[in-house]
This record gives structure tokens, sequence and C-alpha cells, in this order.
């Protein structure tokens, strides 16, 4: 701290405040460390405050893409996008009352967000050959190359910090413990040649290392979600920027309409923070708190089915709202398919079994209703709808047979792994038949009608067809289809018995309705101006992609560069 903070303090103390800074960051997932670690770059004294014990939010346990049009990687990669095409993909997807002006600054920014970070912290992001989940719309990318995923990085550099980082989520490791990367999952999921030798070598590391091994179950081998927020909290580190756990915030401190600091529970007490230039929201959404969902989205029912972390309980936007901020799109949710084993936290998105071979997803009736390989968000929001119009839909059945069963994953259930060996909890959803018929009996659903679903699936699955639903015909369900299998790698008939089936819910991966905020990420009040020294970022903030799910990283992405845009103009910055 410099001499002139050390005696702003003095006086701030004199004045009532326990403590402070330039920036107060509420949260601490990829947008809240971005920003702080933007801020303290641009000499901003930072301080962060994270509610949990664990640090990192949902950004930790995710798969961390992000997506971002135009990228120095993609150009590398041989693909020439711009940001023209992008606004026109994004803006035709979004909901009409997100501004122009929001998604112009999304697109705009994203790029040189990801520039800065690679500069500036050990992470580093490649581009990938992953198709956006609409691109046959004007401006989208049948051949990817907008999805950007982060490579590993080494824990052990973070000490003992990485006891505390928030473990990825049991859909994104293996065995609830075991971090992999984007690619090793193709290498595991169909089984690559030296497969095998992969995941002994990956166990002898993570069993064998030593001393740490016997004081954590922590995977010191970061990936994905880890592997991003663990690289910003290096970076955080190195500036010796402070996070706090275990210290949530009570309120926002307003004089004369600005913004001038907040009041944090820390080690027992209330502490006043100042913060001369701005407060950044970045304490995620609401899905955890069932009162603001009942209130905000019927059609996501259930906190107990996202898959956010248990402390999205939407603090800060109902601190925001207290000093007179304005909210957009609260009804909406990046909705996802689920599986939820009983005793869990949260739900497990379901991404890539729903493409494979050889499975179909049926309702309470026996019936399909949807293409069952479309973007999770789109699954979602159908089985949503269906359930909120006819009731049958929550749980679903994601139905398989035995050769689906012995190749590939579904949710908790490991391939391979005979029935009995599997976890009691997850024995206890899975049903059984050894005919489709008696599979049906088991599951609850007409029989005639199971067995008329399944037997004109396979008649056209033979074929490579999907009549009904055009299932593997857009190139994102040939994204996660089999590439073994022709001439429809998401299609095969269901024929081999025995025969399963598991529930499946409709629910999300974390609200996106929240404050209003305009380009700058600044919170707009009731009358449509900027509250002075208030900002919000990530699912704090409606999102700028209103209630549409372009690609693979339009949550993380936007977090971070609305971020990195809050932490510039709270500092000034021109470069």
């Amino acid at each position: 701290m410099t001499q002139a903070n050390e005696q702003a303090s003095a006086q701030a103390n004199q004045l009532g405040w326990d403590k402070e800074v330039d920036v107060l960051v509420i949260g601490s997932g990829a947008g809240g460390l971005l920003s702080a670690l933007v801020a303290s770059q641009n000499r901003a004294d930072v301080l962060v405050v994270e509610k949990e014990a664990l640090w990192g939010g949902t950004s930790a346990t995710s798969g961390a893409g992000i997506w971002i049009p135009a990228s120095d990687q993609a150009r590398a990669a041989g693909f020439d996008d711009n940001t023209d095409d992008a606004f026109k993909y994004v803006r035709k997807l979004s909901k009409e009352n997100v501004p122009d002006a929001n998604i112009r600054a999304f697109v705009d920014n994203a790029a040189p967000m990801l520039r800065w970070v690679t500069a500036n912290t050990e992470i580093d992001y490649q581009a990938f050959p992953y198709p956006d989940y609409h691109a046959e719309n004007p401006g989208g990318s049948p051949t990817g190359f907008r999805t950007h995923m982060p490579l590993p990085i080494d824990g052990k550099k973070l000490g003992r910090d990485v006891e505390t980082l928030r473990f990825s989520s049991p859909a994104a490791s293996l065995f609830g413990y075991l971090n992999w990367h984007f690619d090793e999952t193709y290498i595991m999921l169909f089984r690559a040649p030296g497969w095998w030798w992969h995941l002994t070598k990956s166990l002898a590391r993570y069993w064998f290392d030593w001393p740490f091994r016997f004081r954590s179950r922590k995977d010191r081998r970061l990936t994905l979600g880890n592997a991003l927020l663990g690289g910003l909290r290096l970076a955080i580190n190195e500036r010796k920027v402070p996070v706090w756990l275990e210290a949530p915030m009570q309120e926002l401190v307003s004089e004369k309409g600005k913004i001038v600091g907040a009041v944090v529970r820390h080690d027992g007490k209330d502490v006043r923070v100042r913060a001369r230039k701005g407060v950044v929201l970045a304490a995620g959404g609401f899905d955890k708190n069932q009162a603001m969902r009942d209130e905000n989205a019927p059609l996501y029912r259930n906190a107990y089915l996202s898959g956010g972390t248990s402390g999205n309980t939407g603090d800060s936007i109902r601190a925001g709202k207290a000093v007179g901020a304005d909210t957009l799109n609260m009804q909406s949710a990046w909705a996802a398919p689920v599986f939820y084993v009983p005793g869990e936290d949260r739900g497990r998105l379901c991404t890539i079994e729903r493409a494979l071979p050889g499975c179909m997803m049926v309702n309470q009736k026996g019936e399909r209703y949807l293409n069952e390989a479309a973007s999770y968000h789109v699954v979602g929001q159908q089985m949503a709808r269906r359930e909120a119009e006819h009731g049958d839909a929550s749980p679903s059945w994601f139905v398989f047979d035995h050769k689906y069963r012995h190749n590939y994953p579904v949710g908790p259930l490991y391939p391979l792994m005979p029935d009995w060996l599997q976890r009691g909890e997850v024995r206890g959803i899975l049903k059984k038949g050894r005919t489709i018929e008696e599979l049906a009996e088991n599951m609850g659903v007409p029989v005639d009608t199971l067995a008329a679903t399944v037997s004109r699936f396979n008649d056209h699955a033979a074929k490579g067809e999907d009549p009904d639903f055009h299932r593997g015909e857009a190139a994102y369900d040939k994204m996660y289809g089999d590439p073994r299998v022709a001439p429809n790698p998401c299609l095969a008939p269901l024929a081999k018995g025995p025969f399963y089936a598991m529930p499946i819910y409709p629910g999300d991966i974390g609200t996106n309705g929240g404050l209003l905020t305009d380009d700058k990420a600044r919170v707009i009040d009731a009358n449509g101006k900027p509250i002075e020294g208030l900002y919000a970022v990530g699912n704090n903030a409606a999102s700028s992609m209103g209630e549409s799910y372009p690609g693979a990283g339009v949550t993380i992405g936007p977090a971070m560069t609305f971020g990195y845009i809050a932490a510039r103009h709270m500092t000034g910055a021109n470069d």
C-alpha cells in the first residue's frame, strides 16, 4: 500500500470505516478474480471477499470453456473470424430487451480480454473446432474455433491455497476426484488405443502425490475450471491481493446515491470496507435460493437440481436491489438436463451421453419429445416447457441398451463396471429389464407405448435417420457422436438386452437473469441511470445472451470479458 493510501485509510478509520481499498470484489469466481487482477495491474489496491470456505465459485467446477469471437488463437488455427458476424449471431438469438451496446461490448472486448489474460497469467487457452450451438444461423460457425479451453496447470504452485479451491463438478472429473483435460475425455470415452495405460498413469500420479495425499483429496494437476481459477489465483497471489474466505457481504453502503463500500462479515465481526473506485458484484446467481426461484423462474423450479454451487443464493442481487438497482430477465437460467443422485448437493450436467448412439429420452408416457443430441440449453428448455405444459417430463427417462451400457458412461454410471459394483445410490435410481416390456414396467410407463416408441426409433436409427426430431443432422449434434458409427454417429438401435433407464430432469447450471448493467458493466437503476461505484459481472448481472446459449463458453466468456471491462473502467485504463 502506498503512503497516500495509508493516509487515506487512517482518515477513513476516523470516519467509521474499518478498512479502505480502491476496489472491492464480491465473489471469487472467474469474473471476480479477473476483475481484481486487472484492477491490481492498473495500480489499484484491491480486496476480494468470498462468503464460502472454498474459493473459485461455480467457475471452478465448470469445464471453463469460454466463447471468444475473432481470437488470436482462432486465427493461429486458420479460422478467419470477425466480430460483426459474432454480433449478428448473438443479436439474433438474444432477447430483444438486451441492448445492442452490451452485445457489441462483449464481442469487441472478448479477444482483447483473452490476449490480456494469456499475457499476464500462466493460463493458456486453445481454440477448439467446437461448433456453435446454432451454427446454421447467420453469423454462426459450424467449424467452431470460438470455444476455447484452458490447458492444465500445476496446482503445486498454489501452495496451501489449492486445498481451498473448489473441486471440479462430479460430471467433470473421474471418480469425483481425478481431473482431466477436454482432449482426454475422448481418449477415455471411446477407449482409444492406450486408454488403459493413460488411466493407470493418471491414477498413479494422483495417488503417489505424497505427502499431500495424506491431507487432501485434491488433484493438484489442475484442469478445466480448476486450471482457469488456479491460474487467476496464482496471478492474484503474485500481486499480493488478499482473498478473504468465509466473508459474506452483508450490505452495500451508499452515500448520496453513490456506492462507497460494503459491510463484510469477517472473523466473526462486521467490517466496514470503503471502496474508493468501486464495488464489483461477482457472486453468482440465485440458483440455490429456492424462494427466489419460486418468485422469478417458475420454469426452472428446483434449486437442488441446479449444477451451481451452494453459495449462489442471490445475496448480491438482493443487495443491489436494496440500493435501487433494476433487474432484467430474472426468469432466465442456463437450462440443462441433469442426472440427480440422491444425497448429492447438485445436479450432474448431461452433455455427451445424449448424442451417443444407442440411447433415447422419453417422457413419463414412454414417448420421445425432442432431439436428444441438441445443446444442453435447448434440451433443458424443452424439458422444462414440456413439464410446465404436460406435467410428464420431470423426470424424463434416459433409456439405453446393453451395448450402450458397456461402451459409454451415463452420468454417475460407469461402463465396464458391473451393476453390483456401482454406488448404492446409483443402483437405487437405475432401472433394468430383460426386455423393453419388462423395463417399461419397472419404469412405471405404459408398456405398449414404450415398446412402440423403441420400435419406431430402431427402424429409423438402423438407417441413420430420425424423421421425428432430426437427431444427428446438425453440426453440433455430431460433435458428441461416436465417429466409429456410420452413417449417423448419433444413432443406433436399442437392440441388445438387458435394457436400462435412468431418470433425467430439467435443471440448469445457474440462473442468468440479474442486475441490469450497461456496456461498461455498471449497474443501472430503475430510472435507467448508472449507479456510481457499482458494477456487476457474471451471473450477478443479466446476461447479454438473453435466454439463449449461442455456444460453449457463453457463461464464463462474458463474465471474464465484463470483469475486464469493469476493472478498466473504474481504474481509468486507456491501454
